[in-house]
């Protein structure tokens, strides 16, 4: 079945949660909506939040969904079109041009140049191998990490889903990728990124919602840990930390508590796991300030 198959089999938002759900993301009303918007109407969806709220998950279940690979490209400072977009294999180009040598064939310089620059010694990165490939799913992970430079040449992929290689010539997607921006909102991303895509801020689940993920994500945890896990997780979330914890470090406490053998979150099990929730030493001294009993408290949860 194509992609084009399998989103058509989704109808509606309620069939998008459905199938996310299926794919282990239990995602909110919204997410739904705006998940089947993007791949309905073929727009990038940029999805901005706290890093640990479940941004590049979306991407890996939507994948699954279409039945279409996954392509990654992971964002930095300094990222330009040789990592993200083509590069051309320089040690290949060399052999080649050494063996043309040693052949003493009649070639002239314009005929060695065309077959050095020619598709054989191309290396596709991720952006332009996403185009090649139908169906994908493009994930530009933490895109915010990027300079404005490199958020432009985006922005011109994005608008005609192609890209013109000089000595090539134009390479354009047969079916537009469904692409998913991700930004941990360390620096704004321009407007103009903004606009070419449908927009989503993804904020932590309700407890709810929390206990519900780490139930499906860690079937082998006891719902006492997954209650106990996402009240602690919430009240964490509450105080003034660096670095308050993600629904990923919820999972990551919830199992290091699971494979200790712990049947609850007590004061002495939260501190010898506190490393798996947060990472900042002055966190760390924080919360043990404010006192792990507080912590660990089960009153209501709000």
């Amino acid at each position: 079945m194509s992609v084009n198959d399998e989103a058509a089999a989704i109808s509606s938002p309620a069939d998008m949660g459905k199938a996310l759900e299926a794919e282990g993301y239990l995602a909110d009303e919204q997410m739904e909506i705006a998940c089947f918007l993007a791949v309905t109407m073929r727009r990038p969806l940029f999805l901005e939040g706290a890093a640990g709220v479940g941004k590049t998950a979306v991407a890996d279940a939507l994948a699954r969904i279409l039945q279409a690979p996954l392509i990654r490209l992971q964002c930095y400072e300094g990222i330009d079109a040789a990592q993200a977009l083509y590069d051309w294999d320089f040690p290949r180009q060399l052999l080649h041009l050494r063996a043309a040598e040693a052949s003493r064939t009649d070639r002239d310089a314009g005929t060695l140049e065309r077959e050095l620059y020619s598709r054989d010694f191309l290396v596709s990165r991720p952006l332009l191998r996403a185009l090649e490939t139908n169906p994908s799913v493009l994930l530009i992970d933490e895109v915010d990490r990027a300079d404005d430079e490199f958020e432009a040449l985006l922005l011109e992929m994005l608008s005609e889903f192609s890209v013109t290689i000089p000595e090539i010539g134009t390479v354009r997607a047969i079916t537009p990728p469904v692409v998913i921006v991700t930004s941990n909102r360390t620096r704004e991303v321009h407007d103009a990124l903004k606009r070419r895509c449908l927009y989503h801020w993804v904020d932590n689940p309700s407890y709810e919602r929390e206990v519900a993920i780490i139930e499906r994500r860690l079937p082998h945890v006891s719902r006492r840990i997954a209650e106990r896990v996402a009240g602690a997780a919430q009240r964490l979330r509450g105080t003034d930390l660096l670095k308050p914890p993600g629904v990923a470090e919820a999972l990551d406490w919830a199992e290091a508590l699971t494979v200790l053998g712990a049947d609850d979150l007590t004061p002495a099990m939260a501190s010898a796991t506190l490393g798996s929730v947060l990472k900042y030493h002055e966190d760390l001294e924080r919360v043990h300030d404010l006192g792990l009993a507080t912590l660990v408290d089960e009153g209501d949860h709000e």
